[in-house]
């Protein structure tokens, strides 16, 4: 009888598990951290836009600072960012369409990087910076892929997007310095109109446009010959009514 009651008392004990205890805050928010900095680099396999906004609200949240996200969409509106459709909007007026989120990426990282989460593969120095952002209009005068643009600033920063040059990608050049402004180049490999979705028929991504400086959205872009010719036109199809 005793060893009756001994074995049913030693299966109870076995049976109970005490619950693994919760990640700390400090935990958590490195953990969205690097969420937040994959879902930029490939927004296509997170979700795209609605990933940055779930994971930047998420991150807020833990900071305390909530109301981060309403100054931020305020200065959106201010530079003509901002649509009811978010970023992608602003975008879709003066680019062709290609999937990826790409661009908007591009966006959401530059407040990452203010706020301290991006994490860079490289940054440039003052000098490289100064150099770079010194010539790049000039530079974007003329069409460019994407090999020129490494070959002639050098890798990136970030990269948006994947490594195969069949589709398009967005390239971020960053300062030292968290507060100047990045210098974005939006690289395009789509179909010409009319043709079949894949294969695209550039070896290369082609630049359409650098982007960088305060002031307008409109205003922070140039954009190359590729990129002139490329701008969605009144009554495009692909351009939204």
């Amino acid at each position: 009888m005793e060893q009756v009651i001994v074995l049913i008392i030693m299966r109870k004990t076995e049976c109970v598990t005490l619950p693994a205890p919760l990640a700390a805050a400090e935990e958590i928010h490195d953990h969205l951290i690097d969420q937040l900095n994959l879902a930029l680099r490939r927004p296509g396999m997170y979700g795209g836009e609605v990933a940055f906004r779930i994971l930047i609200d998420h991150l807020l949240f833990v900071e305390r600072q909530p109301e981060a996200w309403d100054q931020l969409k305020q200065s959106w509106e201010e530079q003509g960012l901002w649509t009811p459709i978010g970023p992608g909007g602003a975008f879709q007026d003066v680019f062709p369409a290609q999937g990826g989120c790409y661009e908007v990426a591009s966006v959401y990282a530059e407040f990452a990087r203010r706020r301290g989460w991006l994490k860079p593969d490289r940054v440039l120095t003052a000098e490289e910076y100064e150099s770079l952002t010194g010539r790049v209009r000039r530079w974007a005068a003329a069409d460019r892929t994407w090999a020129d643009v490494t070959a002639e600033f050098g890798p990136p920063s970030v990269l948006f997007g994947g490594n195969n040059p069949l589709y398009g990608k967005t390239l971020g050049y960053l300062s030292e310095d968290p507060q100047q402004s990045a210098v974005v180049f939006h690289l395009w490999n789509g179909s010409e109109p009319g043709a079949e979705p894949r294969p695209p028929g550039h070896v290369q991504p082609l630049l359409l446009a650098v982007r960088f400086g305060g002031g307008s959205f409109r205003g922070s872009l140039t954009f190359t010959p590729e990129g002139e010719r490329r701008k969605p036109r009144v009554g495009d199809p692909c351009l939204p009514q």
